[in-house]
């Protein structure tokens, strides 16, 4: 929904780029174009986002090769430009004429990272960009991108499952659960201060500690036929009453950290 792949059913998304905010639902033709050349995306799974029957070149530039000639690139500048992009996250320029069967899981997620950056954008979105890859890896990939945030001071959105790497790459975590946000706080402190039951959970879930209390079947369809509840309430050893039928709203418990829960 952030790059308009598929359409919101309701809510609305801003884009705060110069000047006022922009409802990105708005945008139309040459504005969404203008926004998506903003507003890029690294998939989860290089080995699927990279199309095998093109070489490194044209997987980089087949889908901003027109803007950037209309910014008044050369085809010429425009190998250029790649050339110096796959330097940057750690590959050759010899490396444009190979297709991605030729490398590792992890260089194909840095002619990813590439390719997103080829039109200089101010937002990145990754989407679980390290999961595929080795634990080894995984700590390349996100130095790499640490460094491109440093030096090209680009926004980033970072989608991830794994608690721990969330909080070493990003300033602010939103911990959601079934589509709505239980828990937000600065990642610096979210692992100390963790007030949700969920984001509890998942923090024990990564240390290797097994659930303290799990709901048997009976409660996982109460959930399934209560919605009106916390949405979390079926899983929830705290859960009270008041959490199977009200729903909790996100509030303010400190300053920068909310919570959606009534324990707290």
């Amino acid at each position: 929904m952030l790059v308009r792949m598929y359409e919101a059913d309701a809510g609305e998304i801003l884009y705060y780029g110069e000047g006022a905010p922009v409802s990105v639902s708005s945008l139309k033709k040459k504005d969404l174009q203008l926004y998506r050349e903003k507003v890029r995306y690294v998939f989860q799974d290089p080995a699927r986002s990279l199309n095998p029957r093109m070489n490194i070149y044209e997987i980089l530039v087949s889908g901003c090769r027109k803007p950037l000639k209309r910014r008044g690139i050369s085809e010429k500048e425009l190998r250029c430009k790649a050339a110096a992009i796959l330097d940057e996250v750690g590959l050759q320029a010899a490396d444009l004429e190979k297709r991605p069967s030729e490398f590792s899981g992890g260089q194909r997620q840095r002619i990813s990272i590439a390719r997103a950056l080829l039109m200089e954008p101010e937002v990145l979105i990754c989407d679980e960009v390290v999961s595929a890859l080795d634990v080894s890896v995984q700590g390349q990939i996100l130095n790499l991108l640490l460094d491109i945030r440093s030096k090209h001071d680009i926004s980033f959105l970072f989608i991830a499952h794994d608690l721990k790497v969330a909080c070493y790459f990003c300033d602010r975590i939103g911990v959601m659960y079934k589509g709505e946000l239980m828990e937000e706080a600065p990642a610096a402190n979210l692992y100390k201060e963790a007030l949700h039951p969920y984001t509890k959970l998942l923090f024990s879930s990564a240390a290797g500690v097994e659930e303290e209390s799990p709901r048997i079947n009976a409660e996982r369809r109460r959930e399934i036929k209560s919605s009106e509840g916390c949405s979390f309430a079926a899983r929830c050893p705290s859960a009270t009453e008041r959490c199977l039928s009200e729903h909790p709203e996100l509030r303010d418990v400190s300053t920068g950290h909310s919570i959606r829960c009534f324990n707290y």
